[in-house]
Order: C-alpha cells, then sequence, then structure tokens
C-alpha cells in the first residue's frame, strides 16, 4: 500500500468509525515510517493506533505498548 493510499484508507476508516481498521491502518503507518528510519513520525501512528486498541480493548494493544516501550516513548502497561 503506497502512502497515498494509506492515508486515504485512514480518512476512509475515521468516516465510518471503524475502529478495527483504525488499529490496523495506524500501525500500518507505523511501520512505515519505522521503515524509512522517521521515529518520531512512527511514535505518532503507532501511538493513535495503541488508543483505538485501548478504547477497544483490542488485543494489539500489548504489542503497540511493546513497541511504544522499546522506543523510550510509554511505560510498559499490564495486560
Amino acid at each position: 500500500m503506497t502512502r497515498d493510499e494509506l492515508d486515504h484508507a485512514l480518512l476512509a476508516a475515521h468516516d465510518a468509525e471503524d475502529t478495527t481498521a483504525l488499529i490496523r491502518l495506524y500501525a500500518m503507518a507505523g511501520d512505515l515510517c519505522e521503515g524509512t528510519g522517521d521515529l518520531d513520525a512512527a511514535c505518532f501512528y503507532l501511538t493513535h493506533a495503541f488508543v483505538f486498541a485501548l478504547e477497544a480493548g483490542a488485543p494489539e494493544a500489548k504489542v503497540l505498548n511493546a513497541r511504544l516501550v522499546a522506543h523510550g516513548r510509554a511505560y510498559p502497561l499490564q495486560f
């Protein structure tokens, strides 16, 4: 998925209030930015994915928290 496609998909997921898609797409955006070495942008997107996962009680929250902890951007939480 290109960056433009990802941006459009994120907007569509917000419009549809599709929390599952938002978690997946924000994590994908984080992966994309991490792959290009832009850690600040990666953590921005991963934080969004994490917040949506927490709100939804989604199992992805644990992995997203661990990724943010590894980058020094969050405290480890118990799930």
